[in-house]
């Protein structure tokens, strides 16, 4: 299984925002979207970094309230690992797993494209196991 059917499943939108906007404005985002995550476009690359509701909550229990008037380039990751269309989900698993991220931008032709996280992931991978065990079942009741 390949990022793409994750992406045809749930659709490509992403949601992002410009470095020089506030940790206050991101957090606004994340909570009328209800997502874990925005991603950090510059306009010169796919992606220039990655803000997660853990990473205003760090910002603010070290800085306190004013840390929310910040710009989301004071306190995103820079370095975001990305995939591709047609990166394995089973890859996929192994990156956030190994670097403990929760979501994973898709690039493609220097693009931003779409972004797998890991409820997409697991969903994913549950509906794989299923249907094996399906498959199983139904294979012995023909035996």
């Amino acid at each position: 299984m390949i990022v793409n059917r994750i992406l045809s499943l749930k659709g490509r939108d992403v949601a992002t925002i410009e470095p020089s906007r506030s940790l206050s404005e991101a957090a606004q985002v994340l909570a009328e979207r209800r997502i874990g995550a925005l991603l950090i476009v510059d306009g010169q690359t796919p992606v220039s970094g990655i803000i997660s509701e853990r990473d205003i909550v760090r910002a603010v229990a070290s800085l306190g309230a004013k840390s929310l008037e910040e710009p989301v380039s004071r306190f995103m990751t820079q370095k975001v690992l990305t995939c591709t269309g047609e990166t394995s989900v089973t890859d996929v698993m192994e990156m956030m797993t190994q670097q403990k991220f929760r979501h994973i931008p898709v690039v493609e032709g220097g693009r931003l494209v779409g972004i797998v996280s890991i409820g997409d992931v697991v969903k994913e991978r549950l509906g794989e196991v299923e249907a094996e065990a399906e498959a199983i079942k139904e294979y012995i009741a023909t035996a």
